[in-house]
């Protein structure tokens, strides 16, 4: 199989890594292959099975701004990548995106990091997109309570939303 993702240019040297260790890691630990086209900032990659969506995955969050080492929580089998596209929420006017990834993110990163806590995700806000990574298990509550915030709720009512979610799932 092979794929082509298009990543940020600012992105492509943390891909690559120093010395080109992140790129060589991914390789190694999926089993695939990374072309880099440091100019149009696409990265093919090839592999085969599971691992070759994972190589895909990981190259995608770090796209999405998160670091390496947090991308690698990719590789473990419970954990999943959603992408939310902020323009499906406030259309493509950018102050109104602006101020929605400023919800997301919260009052000094606040709303962000409480939402990782209570979900145990990994939350990147980076250019008209919201990346999760979290436990199969836990990934639908995290994109639920950023999507209430993308949808101009108040971050109580992401809050409420998380805990009710939670409290539902251990009555089971």
């Amino acid at each position: 199989m092979e794929e082509i993702v298009r990543i940020p240019h600012n992105r492509i040297g943390v891909l690559i890594g120093p010395k080109g260790e992140i790129k060589k890691t991914i390789s190694q630990k999926t089993q695939t292959t990374m072309e880099i086209d440091s100019a149009s900032g696409e990265v093919a990659i090839t592999g085969d099975g599971e691992n070759f969506f994972k190589a895909t995955d990981i190259v995608k969050a770090i796209g999405r701004g998160f670091s390496p080492a947090r991308a690698f929580a990719l590789l473990k089998d419970d954990y999943l990548l959603r992408i939310i596209e902020i323009p499906e929420f406030v259309g493509k006017n950018a102050s109104k995106q602006k101020a929605r990834r400023g919800r997301v993110i919260g009052k000094g990163g606040l709303a962000r990091t409480q939402i990782e806590k209570k979900t145990r995700s990994l939350i990147s806000v980076q250019g008209k997109t919201v990346a999760i990574i979290a436990r199969d298990t836990d990934i639908e509550l995290a994109e639920g309570a950023v999507e209430i915030l993308l949808e101009g709720a108040r971050h109580e009512t992401a809050t409420k939303f998380i805990d009710r979610a939670q409290r539902e799932r251990f009555e089971l």
